[in-house]
C-alpha cells in the first residue's frame, strides 16, 4: 500500500522552528517531486514548496521564502520541511505530497499521493 506519513507538527511560539516529516512506504520517493502544502483555518488549501526529483530543484512561495527549508533523504525514503522564524500566519495543516512524473508545479491535482497532515500552531 503506497501512503505518505507526515509528523513533526506542535505547538510553537512565534519565532520558533519546526522540522516535519514526510515519510513515504511502498514507493521511493527519489522518483517524486514532493511538495508541502497547507491549509489555515478558514483558509483554501496553499501550496508553499516543492523538490523535484531528480536534481532536486525546489520553489518557494514568497510567504515561506528565507525561512523554509524543503530537503530529502532518499537512504531514508523521507522529506523534510525544515521552519524558522515561524508566524502566527503559519498556523495550519500542513501536507505532503507526491507527484510522479511531474515537475516544478504545486497544481494539487498533479499529485497523486497525500498524506493526512499534521497540524501545526503557531502562538505564545
Amino acid at each position: 500500500q503506497l501512503q505518505l506519513a507526515e509528523s513533526g507538527g506542535g505547538l510553537v511560539q512565534p519565532g520558533g522552528s519546526l522540522t516535519l516529516s514526510c515519510a513515504g512506504s511502498g514507493f521511493s520517493l527519489d522518483y517524486y517531486t514532493i511538495g508541502w502544502f497547507r491549509q489555515a483555518p478558514g483558509k483554501e488549501r496553499e501550496g508553499i514548496v516543492y523538490i523535484n526529483s531528480g536534481d532536486g530543484t525546489t520553489y518557494y512561495v514568497d510567504s515561506v521564502k528565507g525561512r523554509f527549508t524543503i530537503s530529502r533523504d532518499n537512504t531514508k525514503n523521507m522529506v523534510y520541511l525544515q521552519m524558522n522564524s515561524l508566524k502566527s500566519s503559519d498556523t495550519a495543516v500542513y501536507t505532503c505530497a507526491a507527484g510522479f512524473a511531474i515537475r516544478s508545479t504545486l497544481e494539487p491535482a498533479q499529485y497523486d499521493y497525500w498524506g493526512k497532515g499534521t497540524l501545526v500552531t503557531v502562538s505564545s
